[in-house]
């Protein structure tokens, strides 16, 4: 502003966008109940082409995926609920093979209780695992894989297999070099029935997901921290890591919630 000249005020601004607060007097609901209301339980009247994709990934308020390469520090409780009851209400649970070992999976479901409503809701008992692999470099002493319950999918490009270590393992092979994901999501609901998938990450799969046009909705968690970090280091990434979206992806917030100072969006992509 040039010396002299007056400052206007608020009224004599141009008038812009309305801001809409959250209403701090809205309804409470918990993870279970919020997540119920989502549908995941519904089946269509015919099977999708694919699943209905879910990524649900949590972020520091300065954009951290991980802290000490795992994303548990950024959580909370009420964040730690939500998971677990998209999980209960989902098809299936897919994950990257580097966030299997990073976070040592356990079995997808603990509490019978989930698994005789699930049953009762005309699902399987538990969520089938499906790991994105491309060299099967998976630990046998992961939980998951030693778990006699557990049923897994592997996706891969690779023509090898684990060795038996425990749970039932099938595999979703993509010829040549490159893991074709949306030929491996279409084999999936054709195989297994899927309709609804959740993605918890990591931030490599999930940019490959996005790049692909594969991801239906997004549930982010927004943690109350700041950590700071250099993405480049490979040590702070964010939710989606690897080269540049082009053109970004964009999204409509379909809701929002919070518990404490954590925050909880749900977007769409934008098609």
């Amino acid at each position: 502003m040039p010396p002299g000249e007056r400052q206007p005020t608020r009224e004599e601004m141009p008038s812009g966008r309305l801001l809409t607060p959250l209403d701090a007097a809205a309804e409470e609901l918990d993870a279970v109940a919020l997540t119920e209301r989502l549908g995941l339980w519904e089946r269509p009247s015919e099977p999708p082409a694919r699943p209905r994709v879910m990524l649900n990934m949590i972020s520091s308020a300065d954009g951290r995926a991980t802290l000490t390469g795992r994303s548990g520090p950024l959580s909370g409780p009420a964040d730690r609920e939500f998971f677990h009851a998209l999980r209960s209400c989902s098809d299936a649970v897919l994950v990257g093979a580097g966030t299997v070992r990073a976070e040592r999976y356990g079995r997808m479901l603990r509490e019978e209780g989930v698994r005789e409503l699930r049953v009762r809701r005309g699902l399987s008992p538990e969520p089938l695992a499906c790991i994105v692999s491309g060299r099967l470099a998976l630990p046998e002493d992961i939980p998951l894989l030693r778990e006699e319950e557990s049923r897994v999918v592997v996706l891969t490009a690779s023509e090898a297999s684990l060795p038996e270590t425990g749970a039932q393992i099938d595999y979703v092979r993509s010829p040549g070099e490159q893991l074709d994901l949306a030929s491996a999501f279409a084999e999936l609901s054709e195989r297994f029935a899927l309709c609804t998938l959740i993605c918890e990450g990591g931030p490599h799969l999930a940019r490959e997901l996005v790049a692909g046009d594969l991801v239906d909705e997004i549930f982010l968690t927004l943690s109350p921290m700041l950590a700071g970090g250099e993405p480049s280091s490979g040590q702070a990434l964010r939710i989606l890591a690897g080269m540049e979206l082009e053109p970004p992806a964009h999204l409509e917030l379909l809701g929002a919630a919070r518990s404490g100072s954590y925050l909880f969006l749900r977007y769409a992509l934008a098609r």
